[in-house]
């Protein structure tokens, strides 16, 4: 998952700060270092406590082991994808303690991650599957402009979508207690994909955190939405187009894609309106791309807040709700179909480069 934060001077550089209102920035400054300090510290301490809190693996493995055959698995897959497993991953570990470490602000990730080459290819893509992406739309009622933007996002339209072994960055997210219990359901349904011959293990690789094939599904969504649109008997998101782009769609769709509708829009907010929008409550949410967001209002409430289109029309006169996202200098008013966006990967950064990529590939 990508999250976003807001860049700042480098704690510890030695440069003092320029800006206006000096000796102010400086006692902050002095201030930021004291906290980080504290902050190190305090990392530093939960991670050897977390050292403590962890069993050896081979002896929290043979539990596994013991649960895994308890639901029914069958005695052969789980030898086949663990007697191999005799260590956890510590890249799998360094990655997820530093994910917050490498991120961009908004409009710097979109300006990188929305390339000519990306939309270029997007559009070949789009054009090359056309008669396959239209019989998935008709069928789960998601435009194939959509489809092909996740495709591109999650995995360079299936070009890469992971090297690490599943079964052992699960495992290796299973043992270590920070997510342990989300990471150990998630394990014990890739262990059952593998019981029902979807995959072989050899196949199942993906990324770091245990998502999978060119949707990047973590096991659980795989199981409950991964599709077999071209019949062959095998949900196979690995290697084929129809399974990948029908399980994208099936995903979008069960979790409440409105057919017809849009995901949003991008606006301007002149600088006269930003005390009018800066007020707007936020919402509330255990995810934190939700939590960034306002709650939703009516359009004419926007426009009375000063919020207009990026030509500098005014908004559409349609009776409809929509929240407001931002980062430093652009703007959205996104409507449900971009909360949907946010259910695959719950960050601005990710929801709006899929929004904007598919208008790109659309507006051909």
């Amino acid at each position: 998952m990508i999250l976003r934060r807001r860049q700042g001077p480098p704690v510890g550089s030695g440069a003092a700060p320029r800006a206006r209102g000096g000796a102010r920035l400086e006692r902050l400054y002095t201030g930021a270092v004291r906290f980080a300090c504290v902050a190190c510290v305090l990392i530093a301490g939960m991670a050897a406590a977390q050292d403590e809190a962890r069993p050896p693996f081979s002896e929290w493995l043979a539990g596994l082991r013991r649960e895994a055959l308890s639901r029914g698995i069958r005695q052969e897959t789980v030898a086949r994808a663990l007697d191999e497993l005799a260590e956890p991953l510590p890249v799998v570990l360094e990655r997820d303690r530093a994910q917050a470490e490498t991120l961009l602000p908004l409009e710097t990730y979109l300006s990188r991650r929305l390339t000519p080459t990306l939309i270029q290819t997007g559009r070949r893509m789009l054009s090359q599957h056309r008669a396959l992406l239209d019989r998935v739309g008709d069928k789960y009622g998601v435009p194939s402009s959509i489809i092909v933007a996740i495709w591109g996002v999650e995995s360079n339209y299936g070009r890469f979508s992971g090297v690490r072994p599943i079964i052992a960055a699960l495992a290796t997210l299973a043992w270590d207690p920070r997510r342990s219990a989300f990471f150990r359901n998630e394990l014990f349904n890739a262990l059952e994909i593998l019981d029902r011959g979807d995959v072989e293990l050899a196949s199942m690789r993906g990324s770091w955190a245990g998502a999978m094939g060119q949707p990047q599904f973590l096991p659980s969504s795989y199981l409950r939405f991964a599709e077999d649109f071209d019949g062959d008997g095998r949900r196979d998101i690995w290697t084929t187009p129809a399974d990948v782009f029908a399980s994208v769609a099936n995903y979008l769709k069960g979790h409440g894609w409105s057919p017809g509708e849009r995901w949003g829009r991008e606006v301007r907010a002149p600088s006269e309106a930003a005390d009018r929008v800066v007020d707007v409550e936020r919402r509330a949410g255990t995810c934190r791309a939700t939590r960034e967001m306002t709650v939703p209002l009516p359009l004419e409430e926007w426009q009375r807040r000063g919020l207009r289109l990026t030509d500098g029309a005014g908004l559409p006169t349609a009776d409809r709700m929509a929240s407001l996202v931002s980062g430093s200098s652009r703007h959205f008013l996104v409507y449900e179909n971009y909360e949907v966006l946010l259910d695959y990967n719950c960050a601005h950064a990710y929801a709006l480069s899929v929004a904007l990529l598919s208008e790109r590939l659309a507006a051909r």
